[in-house]
């Protein structure tokens, strides 16, 4: 059976609008509500699903930030991973930490656990970069199935349903590989109130990225965060005519 590592950030809480700091070096964090990245509630719960079809027989929730990092943990820990490990990145190296960085970090953890499937949300909704898991398969060279709405198990490999711009599309990868979750994969279970309280007792590793051998130093400086222009309201016309000279006149044709 495998063993899975499954990747968990904490993010601003999807439902919560995002405010840009006075200075623009970054958006407002402190006092601002934060939870599991949504797409990585899929991750999990694809996880643990892979544990109960008897396919996984050890799930592993990864989160890398600062101490609050560990509440994420916790919640993965809820819906039925076994124990976490917390790479513990605080103050401005946070601030700057990249996909390339968390992909290396993962590639170092997924040898020294001797993981077989690696698993991540297909994007985070902060960033919104899409490039971990394709980075972290490349670091391994292991095969990658990434956007995954559906996964099977067949003949020691995964079948893996994609979401592509044309449709789907079917892939087979031989393990180990590296699986990133769409969407429409699953719906992410609620944790009872039991396995709540059961993952307070289960453990979390406390790593940091220089125990791994990982250089964390930036690869790209952020010069401004700015708030995107407010849109003009639209204006009804009533037939096409009317349209043209209004296009003209606003320099548009």
């Amino acid at each position: 059976m495998a063993r899975v590592l499954v990747g968990v950030k904490r993010v601003i809480d999807y439902a919560v609008k995002i405010r840009v700091k006075p200075d623009k070096t970054g958006v407002i964090t402190d006092g601002v509500k934060h939870s599991m990245n949504p797409f990585d509630e899929i991750a999990v719960e694809e996880a643990v699903r892979l544990k109960e079809k008897k396919i996984a027989s050890e799930i592993i929730a990864v989160s890398c930030g600062p101490a609050q990092s560990q509440e994420t943990i916790r919640t993965a820990l809820a819906m039925g991973v076994d124990r976490g490990i917390h790479v513990e990145v605080t103050g401005p190296e946070y601030e700057t930490l990249q996909p390339i960085h968390i992909s290396k970090i993962f590639a170092k953890l997924a040898l020294d656990e001797k993981a077989d499937i690696v698993i991540f949300g297909k994007q985070a909704i902060d960033d919104d970069s899409a490039q971990t898991a394709q980075m972290t398969a490349g670091l391994l060279n292991w095969p990658q199935a990434v956007f995954a709405s559906k996964v099977e198990k067949t003949n020691g490999e995964l079948e893996v349903t994609r979401e592509i711009d044309g449709g789907l599309e079917v892939i087979k990868v031989k393990l180990p590989a590296v699986i990133s979750a769409d969407l429409r994969l699953n719906e992410p279970r609620y944790a009872t109130l039991p396995n709540i309280m059961k993952a307070k007792k289960k453990p979390i590793k406390k790593v940091t990225p220089k125990d791994l051998n990982v250089d964390t130093a930036p690869r790209i400086q952020i010069l401004s965060v700015e708030e995107p222009p407010v849109r003009q309201a639209g204006a009804l016309v009533p037939d096409v005519d009317t349209l043209l000279v209004k296009l003209k006149e606003k320099g548009h044709i």
